[in-house]
Parts: structure tokens; C-alpha cells; sequence
């Protein structure tokens, strides 16, 4: 894991958790406790699979990166609810949230994609 501090998408995963968190400081009281504290968990749910995927096996990383995909996914649905709900102080707080998770989901696709490239290029190769 050397170096994973220049990876876009640890930063971006990074930057995602610490929004997420000043944000939720400023939800309304319910919506603090309810949709972000969901908001919250996802986030640190993404960088622990992340770190998990960088340090998992070869063999082990694309089913890292595809649970990946799918965190990031179900974070997408929870900020577009609390957006919804207005819970978002302002919009550009929401924006800047939402824009961090779709690089990530992009980033996320992109190495899904590069890994099974790999994957499918080795077993022809094994046959």
C-alpha cells in the first residue's frame, strides 16, 4: 500500500469522508441522526474497502473493488435522500459531495474494468 496517498482515489475517498462530515455537523437535528449517520457510515465504509482492495491479493482485488463499486453506489442513493430532504446546508455542499462520489464511482469502474481485463486475459492464457 506505499504510495497510496498520491492515488486520486484514495484522495478523493479521503476528501468524500471529511465533507461528508462537516456537512452532517450542519444537518438539522433529525436528519443529523437519522440520514447522516447513514452518510456517515457509508463514507468510512468506502475508504475501509478501499484499503482492503489495495492490500487484498491479485487474485482477491477485483472482488474488492466491485464491493467498492457498490458502497459508492448505495452512498449515491443516501446523498441524493438527504438532498430530498434538504439537509444539505446549500446546494454547493451537496454538489461537492455528490461530485466526489461520482469521481470515485468513475475511478472505481475504470480499475473494476482494468482488473478484469487481466483476469480474463490470464485464464486465456492458463488455457
Amino acid at each position: 500500500m506505499n504510495g497510496k496517498e498520491r492515488l486520486p482515489i484514495w484522495r478523493d475517498s479521503n476528501r468524500l469522508l471529511l465533507e461528508i462530515e462537516q456537512a452532517v455537523r450542519a444537518f438539522p437535528r433529525y436528519h443529523k441522526y437519522a440520514v447522516g449517520s447513514d452518510l456517515r457510515k457509508e463514507a468510512m465504509q468506502i475508504c475501509r474497502l478501499l484499503v482492503r482492495a489495495l492490500s487484498a491479493k491479485e487474485a482477491e482485488r477485483l472482488q474488492g473493488v466491485q464491493e467498492l463499486r457498490l458502497a459508492v453506489d448505495d452512498i449515491k442513493i443516501t446523498i441524493q435522500l438527504a438532498k430530498e430532504l434538504q439537509a444539505f446546508q446549500n446546494f454547493s455542499q451537496f454538489q461537492r459531495v455528490s461530485e466526489l462520489a461520482v469521481a470515485i464511482g468513475k475511478q472505481g469502474g475504470a480499475w473494476c474494468r482494468k482488473l478484469a481485463g487481466r483476469t480474463v486475459g490470464s485464464e486465456s492464457v492458463v488455457r
